[in-house]
């Protein structure tokens, strides 16, 4: 039997979970149950087809091209993201002064609208205005432009560039909040028992934050997996359908095609993998964080 105040306690969660299932729970149930029938948009649904539409996926190249796509975008970005900010965290960590400016100053990409700061990347891009192109050539580098979002592989490059740079503050500002919070006493022990600097962070620093980073990480490649905005203004999943991510061709199918179904399929498609990898990464978070 519960107790009144546990009673209390879950009257008062009661709201939350409402509203949890009505934004998260109800559209992923029903993002199943769509993966299960065939349906068309402002149409009944036609039949129950079981796994049919997931087994149909592979079938086609562009979804094939598209999971590749998706997990090189995604296995590249995020450990360039972790490194990067991990550096940047550790050269902010040092200043001393305007600490609260340059803080400022790198998160401007993390908190700009995210369409209008992808729309100035593209225009820097732009084959014939481009200020990248322009730089490069200006200094020696090149000879000609690069095509950016023309080729293929240019075009990977430009997009894993623009979510390295969107995503960095956020890894630098985290990252930094946890080296703040390292006690400076280990710190100062271990540089007089004779520790350099990079044996004190590899043994003190970097130990400390493995939970922290575990968390970041499991959390930018779930975002980064299912990133719309950057390649949807960049290149639209162009060219040929060779930058395409899971969210992008869930967007082209469903809206051009009005198979909604089949949108759904392709969303849910990296549910299982996320689900396995995130239960795996919590686990030996919560080991490193009991053996800490």
């Amino acid at each position: 039997m519960l107790t009144k105040e546990e009673k209390i306690a879950y009257i008062m969660l009661l709201p939350a979970f409402v509203l949890l299932f009505s934004l998260v729970g109800y559209p992923l149930f029903y993002s199943f149950y769509l993966s299960l029938v065939k349906k068309q948009a402002g149409q009944p649904v036609t039949a129950f087809v079981g796994l049919a539409n997931f087994v149909n996926l592979f079938k086609s190249d562009t979804f094939r091209l598209t999971l590749q796509n998706s997990l090189i975008y995604t296995f590249v970005a995020v450990p360039l993201k972790a490194i990067l900010g991990l550096v940047l965290a550790v050269l902010l960590s040092k200043v001393a002064r305007g600490r609260r400016v340059f803080r400022g100053i790198i998160l401007l990409p993390w908190v700009a609208p995210i369409s209008i700061s992808t729309l100035a990347w593209w225009w820097m891009y732009d084959p014939l205005y481009s200020v990248i192109n322009w730089s490069l050539i200006k200094l020696g580098i090149i000879k000609w432009g690069i095509p950016w979002l023309s080729t293929t592989f240019w075009a990977r490059v430009a997009l894993i560039t623009v979510n390295v740079w969107r995503g960095l503050p956020f890894f630098a500002v985290t990252f930094l909040a946890g080296l703040l919070a390292i006690p400076k006493d280990l710190l100062e022990s271990a540089q007089i028992d004779g520790a350099g600097a990079f044996a004190r962070f590899f043994r003190i620093t970097l130990p400390l934050l493995t939970p922290l980073l575990g968390v970041i990480i499991l959390y930018s490649v779930v975002m980064t997996i299912g990133d719309f905005p950057i390649v949807y203004v960049l290149t639209k999943g162009g060219p040929m359908n060779t930058t395409h991510v899971f969210a992008t061709l869930a967007f082209q199918e469903g809206i051009a095609t009005a198979d909604i179904a089949r949108a759904a399929t392709i969303v849910l498609f990296i549910f299982p993998f996320l689900a396995v990898s995130s239960f795996f990464q919590l686990r030996v978070i919560r080991k490193r964080v009991g053996a800490i």
